[in-house]
């Protein structure tokens, strides 16, 4: 066997192309262009005054040390603060565990419980993630469809028809990146009444943007609205995009004791605990204050608005009125064939006017005859407004 010889389960993924554009914005940005990246889904807003000073008493401490593999019993006791007061979900620290953020949870979850065979059903477009990890655990992935013109939603009866003998998880985001959508309590219920009669499917809840919904409505969450599933529910939450804390990676899950325990058991064997500061700072992020996420969120609808309006009256262009997240996932069919032979040409061109995004297709777009771009409004006004003069001089130089 060849020494660069990797195994199957690395030919089954792919690299996250959010990721590969942000990266690629960063190094062209250091070479002297002027660059917008709209490619990462990270808030640009500081992080609270008392989430720095809770992690600046904990260096002065010398709270540097290893802390148990799931997380301090404070950072639970916080978690579980957290998805009780906010998601609804009568959670205990004891069902709790801490990663190095969400996207670890996810995998752990995935990796503890998929054997080659099992299927796992996502609705697309999805997170560039989901079904690479899905796919190196060893499952198929099915796609579950969804259009804007149903607001990036499925119905029961489309999730019934995805499921087989061999299905293993369905995948849920909600509000959703890359388009926002939000599922209401009722659409939840009926996807409940669903699991009922596959009682061998999980659920994975990715709830990392409850915060940020712009209806106006509860957040709803299937854990929440149907308790007598809870054996089979992981919800995944954390700070990294309610707090602008994304670069402390710390996500948290709770869910079923079974599960939880081997993902902490996985996680033991992967990076052990998550950063004991980032852990002290999290706790005073769910612990802390609360009222800005209302003065947030209102900044967030007022670029979710600005992009809409500018993006409505491109020629080419249209998107859905996103209901949470800050993201818009572009639909720009119209704009390829030619010198376009696909959206990732797109996002080239767009790349070379000045402004970063990720191409649909890289969200499973193109499971949904799906051809354009996903934009991020976590920037300033002032720099979409720049970004969206870019795109739309771009678009008209076609």
């Amino acid at each position: 066997m060849n020494a660069q010889h990797l195994s199957q389960a690395m030919g089954r993924i792919e690299p996250s192309q959010t990721t590969a554009m942000t990266d690629r914005a960063t190094q062209l940005r250091e070479e002297g262009r002027d660059i917008i990246s709209l490619s990462v889904g990270e808030p640009d807003l500081p992080t609270p005054p008392h989430v720095i000073a809770a992690i600046t008493e904990a260096l002065a401490k010398g709270d540097t040390r290893y802390t148990p593999v799931g997380g301090t019993s404070a950072m639970k006791r916080a978690a579980a603060l957290h998805f009780t007061r906010d998601l609804g979900i009568a959670a205990s620290p004891t069902g709790i565990t801490v990663s190095a953020g969400g996207k670890q949870a996810i995998f752990h979850a995935l990796c503890a419980t998929i054997d080659p065979g099992d299927e796992v059903v996502i609705p697309a477009p999805w997170w560039v993630s989901y079904p690479q990890i899905a796919r190196f655990a060893g499952a198929t992935v099915v796609p579950l469809p969804t259009t804007p013109e149903t607001a990036f939603r499925f119905t029961a009866a489309e999730l019934e028809a995805a499921i087989t003998p061999r299905t293993r998880w369905l995948l849920l985001n909600s509000p959703g990146n890359p388009t926002g959508a939000v599922f209401p309590a009722d659409e939840l219920l009926a996807i409940a009444g669903v699991l009922d009669r596959h009682p061998q499917v999980l659920v994975m809840s990715d709830d990392i943007y409850a915060p940020l919904r712009y209806s106006g409505a509860p957040h709803a969450t299937l854990a929440a609205l149907r308790p007598d599933l809870s054996n089979r529910v992981l919800t995944v939450s954390g700070v990294s995009k309610s707090h602008a804390m994304t670069g402390l990676r710390i996500g948290v899950a709770t869910g079923p004791e079974w599960l939880i325990r081997a993902m902490e058991k996985l996680q033991s064997h992967s990076s052990g605990n998550p950063a004991s500061i980032s852990q002290a700072g999290a706790v005073a992020a769910l612990e802390g204050p609360q009222d800005f996420l209302s003065d947030w969120r209102e900044i967030f609808r007022k670029r979710r608005d600005l992009v809409c309006k500018r993006i409505a009256a491109i020629p080419g262009l249209s998107t859905p009125v996103p209901d949470g997240a800050f993201y818009c996932l572009i639909d720009a069919a119209p704009l390829i064939g030619g010198r376009l032979a696909d959206d990732t040409v797109l996002t080239l061109h767009l790349l070379e006017h000045g402004v970063a995004t990720v191409a649909a297709s890289a969200f499973g777009g193109d499971h949904c005859g799906l051809a354009g771009f996903r934009i991020s409004f976590a920037a300033s006004e002032d720099t979409l407004t720049k970004a969206m003069d870019r795109i739309e001089a771009a678009v008209k130089a076609l």
